[in-house]
């Protein structure tokens, strides 16, 4: 039997893959925007970070309202009256106005007060906690922007590898209805591939439309209008986890860990309100001060003239609480409670943050042995392919094959694509899990997108 010379299809079918591929890569290049580029126009425009900023710069300043506590104190005081008065004596009977002025300038300085110590100790606490829910709010929005960043890449790669395939199918399509036309082959074959391209078309439409979505959320979380994220380039070295052991990235996280460190500060914040509560059988000493200036300027019921006195203290206040009903010894008992919750949240952190980075670490691993099996698989899906076209040719193979083969080939494509990325985004995600993200940890995965 002689079958109609085919070869150039068959290599034509190749070409569609890398250059779908290549085209919907290099296309936008013009105008697009590298992963630190379209962080730092996020930093900018994400309403959650600037909240956090916001509330940042609000416990900032409630940490320094703790200084006041032991800080002097001043107040000036001043008064006006008009004053009617009758006066009745065994022998005169008479009433008189007149009008009164007075201001008063009073000054206090702490000189023992245990409890506004323990508040202004509280104070540098708070800021540190501040400090440490503003990195965890950066952590998190530099996560969200890469997770979008890929996100939308994944969906172009989706897209061209559809298409892609889309292009092989219509192929092998009009190669199985020439066959049929000159009878070497059945309707079977031209059916089935009819039916695959249908298939095709619908995950085609279904990709269109989930890269419109994922654009769309990178669009509304960076505040750039038809954002056009830099491709990964192909090949690619994904780097190695450093350092490459699992205890020494959770040891690391102890200390420096948003999450911990915010839990310690708790700690410290229960510790010193303990002392507050103690501090309430504790006597008091204040240093006051007050000059007090009285002027009537006209005359009085007594003198008949107008009168002007000036007057001044300097001294000391001590104050000593002898007995409120029991406020204070349960209000220790309440901040003891407390303190030893606070401690027993700081060990569940400590486990928790210990765990996510065993995770985070094996998720890594685990990626990246993934990304070579799937390399592997994909020159094998290629020889696969290539195999069963040759045997469709020379009839030893039937036109499903061919379609299974290209199916396989394509899959394979997508999930070697979707697998770096997810190596990329597992080291920002282990870096996060410990503690030690930081912008300039996209500087290295900057490096790995197209220029």
């Amino acid at each position: 039997m002689n079958l109609p010379a085919q070869p150039p299809l068959y290599r034509l079918s190749i070409v569609p893959v890398s250059l779908a591929f290549a085209l919907a890569a290099l296309a936008p290049l013009a105008q697009a925007q590298s992963l630190v580029e379209l962080y730092e126009s996020a930093r900018a425009f994400d309403a959650t970070y600037q909240s956090a900023r916001l509330q940042y710069d609000a416990n900032l300043a409630r940490a320094d309202q703790a200084r006041a506590g032991i800080l002097p104190s001043a107040g000036l005081s001043a008064g006006a009256s008009r004053i009617n008065a009758e006066v009745t004596t065994p022998v005169a009977r008479g009433s008189t106005s007149y009008n009164s002025q007075n201001a008063s300038l009073s000054a206090s300085q702490p000189l023992y007060r245990p409890g506004n110590w323990a508040t202004y100790e509280q104070g540098f606490r708070q800021i540190d906690l501040a400090r440490a829910q503003l990195e965890a709010a950066e952590q998190d929005l530099i996560v969200r922007t890469s997770q979008a960043y890929f996100d939308v890449l994944a969906a172009q790669d989706t897209l061209a590898f559809v298409r892609a395939q889309k292009q092989a199918v219509a192929e092998q399509l009009a190669f199985a209805k020439r066959n049929f036309e000159v009878g070497t082959s059945t309707i079977t074959d031209t059916r089935e591939a009819q039916a695959r391209f249908d298939l095709v078309t619908a995950q085609e439409i279904a990709a269109e439309n989930d890269l419109r979505v994922r654009k769309i959320a990178l669009d509304q979380l960076v505040g750039v209008t038809e954002s056009q994220p830099r491709a990964l380039l192909v090949p690619v070295n994904l780097p190695a986890v450093v350092p490459a052991d699992v205890n020494t990235w959770v040891q690391q996280s102890e200390g420096v860990h948003p999450a911990i460190r915010q839990a310690r500060s708790s700690a410290d914040i229960a510790e010193l309100e303990v002392a507050k509560a103690e501090a309430g059988h504790k006597p008091t000493l204040d240093a006051v001060a007050s000059y007090t200036v009285t002027k009537n300027p006209t005359s009085t019921v007594q003198s008949g003239i107008s009168s002007r006195a000036n007057s001044g203290s300097i001294g000391l206040q001590f104050n000593l609480p002898l007995f409120a009903g029991f406020a204070t010894q349960n209000r220790i008992r309440e901040t003891l409670s407390l303190r030893d919750r606070t401690l027993s949240d700081l060990e569940g952190t400590r486990r928790s943050v210990a765990q996510n980075v065993r995770t985070a670490y094996f998720g890594v691993q685990s990626g990246q042995g993934q990304v070579r099996a799937l390399e592997a698989a994909e020159l094998s899906s290629q020889s696969a392919l290539d195999a069963n076209r040759l045997g469709y040719q020379v009839g030893v193979r039937i036109n499903i094959d061919v379609l299974n083969a290209q199916s396989q080939l394509f899959q394979t494509k997508r999930d070697l694509a979707q697998a770096r990325y997810n190596v990329l985004l597992g080291g920002l995600r282990l870096r996060q899990a410990s503690g030690m993200l930081s912008p300039a940890d996209l500087l290295q995965v900057n490096a790995l997108l197209a220029r």
